[in-house]
């Protein structure tokens, strides 16, 4: 893509009403445009973010058998009084129409997907698909809406925001536990693929009403929200609310062996038991025609969220330091000067990175000083920026240097192809 034709631009100075360093950087460099608080537009760069995001996701989610939907964001007021969260869940949105009729905007999906089930679930028949690994999971990447009234994060706590939200359905606790550790070792897959595995932990939290632990991903971070303890060796952390040491005494924790952190929850899984299938009387019978509730569990991931929380631990005093998974282009060309030579062989490289399958961002905008462009390069945070320049085409290439470099070197153009495609 050409900068020139990019209809966004670059900001220097922050958002005088944003206090965050992910939605400054985003705001700053043209990736996302704020509509109002906790509310975001995605912009080309942005977007593309996003979408390498959503395919990591899906591609994991995939793997482990997951059969993808899209559930409607409207929801019937009936389903939510059934499960008792009409009046009980403070952040639901409530709409109503010109007759009067009440729906939720829904800021998730249980009360959608368990009557959704009851049209094809009637037998443990039904649970036997191709494989036994593969138990029956369903899952939607959409937008969600929540009352949020401390939207002062940034990506980090929005009112709408995508997340990806998926439910498995069992017949027997064994299959249920069985799937849920392997999905913690997909999460932790994920959050690796994104770039921020090494600073993420698989937290033990209070699982609410119905199950004795819920398990958090928290990515540690100066600027997070919740307090966990960290033990080290183990890779595994506690939320502070379940701190105590009845707890650290289950979980085989040693209380002096943990470190106190600040972090962003990017990720969690939970098991609902029958909390949503027995209002709904979502069951099966058995091989004895006798009658169960279905077990469940949900395991959800918020893409905005996890977008905020990669720009807010891997970005420097200059900008973002995009991962290559997620960045929205591997490379920043950089043409400098108006020299004609310069202009024409940056215009070659261009054309041969394009030839070669490697997404580039061509700064051929005119009229902008090298700093400038520099400046720009560094908000904006591709994982290699490329320069040609006078200079470099007296020395025979291009400078070469990652973003988290301080210093570039020379390559000609058959090494630089080769780097950047291996």
């Amino acid at each position: 893509m050409r900068q020139s034709k990019l209809f966004t631009k670059t900001r220097r100075e922050a958002p005088a009403d944003e206090v965050s360093k992910n939605a400054e950087l985003l705001i700053r460099g043209g990736f996302i445009h704020k509509e109002m608080a906790g509310v975001y537009s995605y912009l080309p760069l942005g977007f593309r973010v996003l979408q390498k995001i959503e395919n990591i996701i899906r591609e994991e989610m995939n793997k482990v058998g997951g059969q993808e939907v899209l559930l409607s964001s409207f929801q019937p007021k009936e389903n939510w009084e059934k499960t008792g969260r009409w009046d009980s869940m403070d952040d639901l949105y409530k709409v109503s129409d010109a007759s009067g009729r009440e729906v939720a905007l829904g800021p998730t999906h249980e009360e959608i997907i368990v009557p959704i089930l009851k049209n094809y679930i009637s037998s443990y028949k039904d649970f036997l698909l191709d494989s036994l690994d593969s138990p029956l999971a369903i899952y939607q990447i959409q937008n969600k809406f929540r009352m949020e009234l401390r939207a002062k994060s940034g990506m980090l706590r929005g009112r709408e925001f995508m997340m990806k939200d998926m439910y498995s359905f069992h017949t027997s606790e064994e299959d249920f536990e069985k799937f849920y550790d392997k999905m913690k070792n997909v999460y932790k897959t994920i959050f690796a693929r994104v770039g921020i595995g090494h600073l993420t932990y698989l937290t033990f939290a209070s699982g609410g009403t119905f199950s004795k632990y819920s398990h958090e991903f928290q990515t540690l971070s100066g600027t997070g929200e919740d307090t966990i303890y960290v033990d080290e060796a183990s890779s595994v952390a506690v939320n502070k609310e379940v701190f105590n040491d009845a707890v650290l005494k289950s979980l085989e924790l040693e209380k002096e062996k943990l470190v106190e952190r600040k972090s962003i929850e990017v990720g969690n899984i939970f098991d609902l038991k029958t909390k949503y299938s027995k209002p709904f009387d979502l069951s099966f019978t058995d091989e004895k025609e006798q009658k169960h509730n279905v077990l469940m569990g949900c395991y959800g991931i918020g893409l905005g969220r996890l977008l905020g929380t990669v720009v807010e631990v891997l970005s420097d005093d200059k900008g973002i330091i995009w991962p290559e998974s997620v960045a929205p282009f591997s490379v920043h060309l950089l043409a400098l000067g108006e020299d004609e030579t310069v202009k024409a062989e940056a215009e070659k490289i261009y054309a041969r990175l394009q030839k070669n399958n490697i997404e580039v961002l061509f700064d051929d905008r005119l009229g902008m000083s090298a700093g400038e462009k520099f400046a720009d390069a560094d908000l904006l945070g591709m994982p290699y920026r490329v320069v040609v320049s006078e200079r470099s085409i007296k020395e025979g290439g291009v400078e070469i240097k990652k973003r988290n470099e301080k210093k570039g070197k020379i390559l000609s153009l058959e090494e630089l192809l080769n780097l950047l495609k291996s």
